[in-house]
């Protein structure tokens, strides 16, 4: 360039481009700030509170989201987008019409095309959210949600260098073995993600060939190990919503479950009692389970106790609880969530991200719930409550529980019962209806006794943890989920007749009281309840007053009570959309209802339905009288059992008088 030439002015950047500048910085700064409490905390000697570790890092979590680079993901994950180069709407459109034609292909009935035309107006109810994440704020929701995961051993982790300022071999030895948890749960992750291989040939299988769908959906589940094993037997227990064949493979996680290793077995009573079975219990073979449930395996042995003075040798049930079962279930929540989490960029549709969010936090609930089964020791505080309960009744029993630890339970060993599905397939046919009317008769009534009387009653109560003896004795087993039933019958009796009556009002209430948020979502009661409207007006459902009770129930006929029916499943489902998450507790009442209706369906499998309704509406009838024995026999085994103890009668009189003497271990 010439030097006499005029020297131009350097551009002057936009005040658009400067403003950028500066926010940028600004939002760095304020990233720096956020992470200030969380190295504060790291710096303080005193422990560390697993809430206080997630409290800072939800503050630098957050300061993090608000940074500039979080929007600009955004706009380039909207670029990539449109220009098709990673998923976008229109590809989970195509995925779900995909899904929805496999499911219509493979179902064991034709699918009206209206019920296919019913599940789009579902998704349609849904499209009505804020817009998509970015891939990088994606990103930090997924790296959270794996952080939640392990807060409880980060804890650990800071407290143990917290301890003091050098690393002793205690401490170290501590962190190797956090390490070394964290890769044992690296495996789990691994077996779990490689059991996925098995959608591809599902989907490849024959739409109508359902028994090998079952066969490879139960080779997958096995794979996937306990925790999905677990979510297996709920499916189980719903079975009239699945095609037969997959049901009845399904059906078989209630008693067939991969056992545990030998070495697994040995390991648990060495942490438990320092021992090796074989040191405690005659004939024990830790090789050979009898029976391998989700949460650990049932072995039977000999023990020697002291009964009237003298030493005898009794059979005896030992429950040993898997190893590193919580793991387990915690990861299985974790991929349960990162799918969840993930499908918002293979699936990206913003009118189904907050359905995607919903279900997610309704994930968390529903696992919480099947992590309590895994405490034995509150397991043997519910199993001795209701032994005790059962020593005044004669229609059901609960074997007597010797010790109990963390891992191990000790159980009177029942020589002549079996499961209630091996006792029926056993049965003649001649004798099958007096069996099932005593049964089901026995069953209704223990379990509306400790709904109606003990407000709780068995969490799982499927067919394998129901009992037969060889003298029809029920017996009930597995007491690790018990339901506590206090303060949930108003509001679930308001949800059920709020659906029946397509009362909203009704309806609204009774969803905002049974929602992990009551406060928050009764500030959206009006959302809620508009959100409600359109779907009973979608579903032709039209409230039933004391003015059109009768008129609207003859003109809907059936098909209007089975669409009443309908909407309380629907109603529930919807929940999501409106972005309501139900509590654990009234999703775990569901579960024991239907596990307690699978019972009654498996003892009635093969059989006509009218029979089961006919034996439950007797069963109803005849409770009054059945409840006024049942008094009478308590009051009378309380009068012999006073007179065995103050008359001065043979010992083997006062025996047959008395009630049954626990068993003392020597």
């Amino acid at each position: 360039m010439d030097e006499d030439s005029p020297r131009r002015p350097a551009p002057t950047p936009p005040r658009g481009i400067l403003r950028e500048i500066g926010s940028l910085t600004v939002s760095t700064v304020q990233v720096s700030r956020g992470f200030v409490p969380l190295l504060r905390m790291l710096a303080n000697e005193a422990d560390t509170t697993r809430e206080e570790l997630s409290a800072v890092i939800d503050q630098a979590y957050a300061a993090l989201y608000k940074h500039p680079l979080m929007h600009q993901t955004e706009r380039v994950t909207a670029y990539l987008r449109r220009r098709r180069l990673i998923p976008n709407e229109q590809s989970t459109e195509d995925l779900i019409r995909f899904v929805v034609e496999q499911v219509v292909a493979r179902s064991p009935m034709p699918v009206p095309d209206a019920l296919v035309q019913e599940f789009w107006q579902f998704f349609n109810e849904l499209f009505a959210s804020p817009e998509l994440k970015g891939l990088g704020e994606l990103t930090l929701d997924m790296s959270r949600l794996v952080l939640k995961t392990y807060e409880p051993l980060l804890v650990e982790i800071v407290n143990i260098l917290k301890a003091g300022r050098r690393f002793n071999q205690w401490q170290l030895n501590e962190l190797l073995r956090r390490a070394a948890l964290v890769r044992q749960d690296a495996a789990i992750v691994k077996r779990q993600i490689k059991a996925i291989r098995y959608i591809k040939p599902f989907f490849q299988a024959d739409p109508k060939d359902f028994k090998a769908q079952a066969q490879i959906v139960a080779q997958m589940v096995r794979e996937f190990g306990p925790f999905f094993i677990k979510m297996a037997q709920v499916a189980a227990a719903n079975a009239d919503f699945l095609p037969e064949e997959i049901a009845r493979e399904l059906a078989v996680f209630h008693e067939d479950v991969p056992p545990m290793t030998e070495a697994e077995v040995n390991a648990a009573f060495v942490e438990c009692y320092g021992k090796l079975p074989h040191k405690l219990y005659l004939d024990f073979d830790a090789a050979r389970p009898v029976k391998s449930g989700s949460i650990g395996s049932v072995y039977f042995a000999k023990k020697p106790f002291h009964e009237d003075g003298r030493e005898v040798l009794r059979p005896v049930v030992i429950k040993v609880g898997r190893q590193n079962i919580d793991r387990e279930f915690a990861i299985g929540k974790l991929v349960l969530g990162l799918a969840i989490m993930s499908s918002q960029y293979w699936a990206p549709h913003s009118k189904l991200a907050p359905f995607l969010r919903a279900m997610q936090e309704q994930v968390d609930e529903f696992v919480a719930g099947f992590m309590e089964e895994l405490d034995f020791e509150q397991e043997a505080r519910n199993h001795l409550r209701f032994y005790q309960r059962s020593l005044k009744s004669q229609l059901y029993r609960v074997p007597a529980l010797y010790a109990s630890s963390r891992r191990i339970l000790e159980m009177e060993y029942l020589s002549d019962a079996e499961s209630l599905t091996r006792t029926l397939r056993k049965m003649p046919r001649s004798q099958r209806r007096q069996f099932q009317f005593q049964v089901a008769d026995r069953l209704l009534y223990t379990v509306l006794y400790h709904i109606l009387v003990h407000r709780e009653m068995h969490g799982d109560l499927h067919p394998g943890n129901v009992m037969i003896g060889s003298d029809g004795a029920l017996h009930l087993i597995d007491w690790g989920n018990v339901v506590s039933l206090d303060g949930k019958w108003s509001a679930v009796w308001d949800y059920l007749a709020g659906a029946v009556l397509a009362d909203t009002e009704l309806l609204a209430d009774a969803l905002i009281r049974v929602s992990t948020s009551p406060e928050s979502n009764a500030e959206r009661r009006a959302e809620i309840k508009a959100a409600l409207d359109e779907t009973l007006a979608k579903k032709n459902v039209r409230p039933l007053t004391r003015r059109n009770f009768i008129r609207e129930l003859h003109n809907g006929g059936m098909d209007g009570l089975h669409r009443r029916g309908q909407t309380v499943l629907h109603l529930m489902s919807n929940t999501q959309q409106v972005g309501l998450v139900l509590r654990r507790d009234y999703l775990h009442l569901s579960r024991a209802l239907f596990a307690a209706a699978g019972s009654f369906g498996s003892l009635y499998e093969e059989t006509p339905k009218k029979y089961l309704a006919r034996d439950i509406a007797l069963s109803l009838v005849r409770m009054p009288v059945t409840a006024t024995q049942e008094k009478l026999q308590r009051e009378l085994g309380s009068w012999r059992a006073r007179l065995a103890r103050f008359l001065p009668l043979p010992r083997a009189m006062r025996q047959r008088l008395a009630l049954p003497k626990p068993l003392v271990p020597a």
